[in-house]
């Protein structure tokens, strides 16, 4: 089969040194995350790039590293903010309320927060604060674990949104969030009764990670605005969109995909990107390690009906292999009252589903016994449920959906 990327893509990459041997061969194999970094940044080097560090026209940066090790890019400034933001100035559902002037509020990662900080501090007097990234986008977050928010901490959020909501005639705010991070604030909004003081959004979008069925359903269930999911990365900028009814649209700019599948017959692909959206640091068939589900299960990139999680994050199985999104379909087709969940290996042949319920009540006993029937079927492992009023999260922030003993030394 060739490789060879189209022509445009060969004239901006013929000169970079980590393509000069695929070139020659008239092969481009996949690049993986290690060689990217395998000799960086000489591996990308050339005279254009050298001018444009000189000049401030490209910068070095790191990967946030929420999803997989930090990793070093080179970008134009604002590289990813203008392309976040160009997308939701051509969005359906987000477009009109963008173009007039609705401030963004985000409430994701204290990792996320962290980062915004942290370039304020290389800048300073120059924001609001250090939780603006600019004049339009407020960072909330201050805490690692968002179960674990007090209450002042949740009425000083609610404050926050009203101000920024209030810079808008019509008091119009865009939310754009962790879908995790959003129901737990509307657990503790309820939960101390500040509805009163909660303004809703004009539209959320959901952007950081896997958002399971149930969290989709509950944010949906409590906000009358459209909630659109965004896909992308650090190094790539954004890819596919949802519309206000779920259904996913290619945003590839400067940009192709090939699917991969990561076992035949298996229906999952590897999602394989080749972009120079970036002019400094072009990527040509490079693995994002993301998996993917298409319509008819073929490797037409235009059938995409789902993004199922991280392909390191896939669990074996006699039956092939598992992703993220297989465990959540089972969990939403049995009960809607699930929240979080994390599913424990053990052994070869067993494991443990660990969940909590959005009312924190435990599933009823048949409910119990059909979700434990499904997952040992998903699984191919004898399944044991376990139900908690909370679980911890990872330190990137996020909670990881499988887990398995440590091996032993």
């Amino acid at each position: 089969m060739n490789r060879l990327p189209s022509a445009d893509v060969l004239d901006r990459v013929r000169d970079i040194p980590i393509y000069r041997a695929s070139i020659e061969r008239g092969h481009f194999p996949i690049l993986e995350k290690p060689e990217i970094a395998r000799g960086f940044p000489d591996n990308w080097m050339t005279p254009k790039l050298k001018r444009a560090l000189e000049a401030g026209e490209a910068e070095f940066v790191l990967s946030t590293g929420t999803n997989h090790a930090r990793m070093q890019l080179i970008r134009p400034p604002y590289f990813l903010l203008r392309s976040y933001y160009r997308l939701w100035s051509e969005h359906p559902d987000l477009g009109a309320l963008w173009h007039s002037g609705a401030r963004r509020v985000s409430l994701t990662t204290v990792l996320a927060t962290e980062h915004v900080a942290r370039v304020n501090a290389r800048r300073p007097g120059t924001m609001r604060g250090e939780r603006w990234l600019d004049d339009r986008t407020l960072y909330l977050n201050r805490r690692l674990d968002p179960a674990g928010w007090e209450r002042d901490e949740v009425e000083r959020m609610l404050a926050e949104i009203r101000e920024a909501a209030g810079a808008h005639p019509d008091g119009a705010y865009l939310l754009d969030c962790s879908g995790y991070h959003l129901a737990h604030l509307v657990r503790a909004v309820a939960a101390w009764e500040l509805w009163d003081a909660f303004p809703r959004p004009a539209g959320i979008v959901h952007a950081y990670e896997y958002t399971p069925l149930n969290v989709r359903a509950y944010l949906r269930a409590h906000f009358d605005c459209p909630v659109i999911d965004l896909f992308g990365s650090t190094e790539l900028g954004y890819l596919f969109y949802s519309d206000a009814h779920g259904r996913y649209q290619p945003y590839l700019k400067d940009m192709s995909v090939e699917l991969i599948p990561v076992q035949p017959g298996s229906g999952i692909h590897s999602l394989i990107v080749t972009s120079v959206r970036n002019p400094y640091m072009p990527l040509v068939r490079y693995r994002s390690g993301d998996c993917v589900r298409t319509r008819d299960n073929s490797t037409d990139a235009g059938q995409i009906v789902s993004f199922c999680g991280r392909e390191k994050e896939l669990l074996p199985t006699p039956a092939g292999p598992v992703a993220q999104a297989d465990l959540d379909a089972r969990i939403a087709a049995v009960s809607s009252r699930v929240f979080l969940h994390q599913l424990h290996l053990a052994g070869d042949d067993a494991c443990r589903l660990s969940y909590t319920t959005f009312d924190d009540a435990p599933l009823a006993p048949a409910e119990s016994s059909e979700l434990a029937a499904a997952v040992s079927d998903l699984t191919k492992r004898s399944c044991g449920l376990e139900h908690r009023t909370g679980i911890p999260i990872g330190p990137s922030g996020k909670y990881a959906w499988l887990t398995a003993p440590a091996p032993a030394v």
